[in-house]
């Protein structure tokens, strides 16, 4: 059973209390949801559903928009990939910060602006699983180590979701592809994470280096048989309808 959306184990009480009255709806608690914010950059804790607030309530209160803690904001919902997270985010974000609105309103263009769209595009590389593109376009720019810095583990928190993802989906993969994948080119940084955070095991046979993942209810082969079974009668229903005329 998956966890419901608006719940979140780490949420201090008197956040809790906000998100449950009225006062979500007033300005003033906006400076709250900032703290909350810049704790859970610090403990690496994620509650979508308090930020989701601090978000509308930017949104009803242009001028209280902190361009710092939105972006802290968004690159802590890239730790949580490939949850909705992000994208429910982004969505309540001013319309000229989206990433669409690039090529159509250069006149807007900012800080902010391209501060958001860079964080738009590492999550559309991780979503769409390009996982050594996301590092080097990490890696590419002084500007996203500013985008992250005050997100504490960031780096390690991704590998983390990425092997998550690996996990689900591979029974063993080559070393050489799994360390482009986490970033991690140093053979021993990548046996540690491996064994120690994975609980994977490494093979190695000559010169060819393999990570084997244990079978789990995602990456298990299952074999599954479909059948349909669909009478006659049912093409001859089809096929009247074809020669019928319209009223």
């Amino acid at each position: 059973m998956g966890v419901t959306f608006d719940k979140c184990e780490t949420r201090p009480a008197h956040i809790e209390a906000i998100l449950n009255g009225l006062d979500r709806y007033n300005p003033e608690t906006t400076t709250v949801f900032q703290d909350y914010v810049s704790q859970q950059c610090e403990e690496r804790t994620f509650d979508c559903y308090a930020n989701l607030a601090l978000l509308k309530l930017y949104q009803f209160n242009p001028h209280l928009l902190q361009p710092e803690v939105v972006t802290n904001v968004l690159a802590k919902a890239l730790t949580v990939f490939p949850s909705p997270a992000f994208s429910l985010c982004l969505s309540l974000l001013p319309a000229h910060t989206q990433p669409f609105a690039e090529a159509q309103n250069t006149s807007q263009t900012s800080d902010f602006v391209e501060s958001v769209q860079k964080l738009a595009r590492l999550s559309t590389l991780l979503e769409s699983a390009q996982y050594a593109q996301f590092w080097s376009t990490l890696n590419s720019d002084d500007l996203y180590a500013d985008l992250v810095a005050d997100v504490a583990g960031f780096e390690e928190l991704v590998r983390i979701r990425i092997a998550i993802e690996v996990g689900k989906t591979f029974r063993q993969i080559d070393a050489d592809v799994l360390e482009a994948w986490l970033d991690l080119r140093n053979g021993e940084a990548l046996e540690k994470f491996v064994t120690e955070v994975c609980n994977w095991e490494i093979e190695k046979s000559g010169s060819s280096v393999v990570v084997k993942v244990p079978t789990n209810k995602e990456n298990e082969a299952r074999s599954e048989v479909k059948s349909e079974r669909v009478g006659i009668e049912q093409f001859g229903r089809v096929l009247r309808r074809g020669f019928e005329q319209a009223a």
